[in-house]
């Protein structure tokens, strides 16, 4: 299995800046777009499990659109073949100072495009330098 393929990440890449501006935008039908139509689709938040598709938009529905802008660093994007792929960032909020978000995501190649099939935001205190 090829890692990294150029083509791959580039793919994977513009999606994941695609979810992050509708993230901080709460473009709420662009989030679920990008999200897999499944049962088997899981998002653990940062006090939310959401267990398939239908809890994921519902969450997503009656969100408060309220603090969403962020700063992200280290992204990693790492492709598996052509079809699979992680997206891993580390996110700031100027509302939660001394904190770090951590947000990862599952990404499979689907007959409608890349969407996220697992996905798991965490926030920590900001470790000591």
């Amino acid at each position: 299995m090829e890692i990294n393929i150029p083509e791959v990440v580039a793919e994977v890449t513009a999606e994941f800046q695609r979810y992050e501006k509708a993230l901080t935008t709460n473009d709420v039908t662009t989030l679920d777009a990008i999200f897999h139509d499944d049962p088997n689709t899981i998002r653990y938040g940062i006090g939310e499990n959401l267990y398939g598709y239908s809890e994921i938009a519902a969450f997503r529905a009656g969100r408060p659109a309220i603090n969403l802008m962020r700063r992200i660093e280290r992204t990693k994007i790492t492709t598996y073949g052509r079809d699979f792929a992680t997206a891993s960032t580390l996110f700031y909020r100027d509302s939660a100072p001394g904190k770090v978000g951590r947000q990862m995501q599952t990404w499979m190649r689907t007959p409608k495009g890349w969407r996220v099939v697992a996905a798991h935001v965490s926030v920590i205190d900001e470790p000591k330098k």
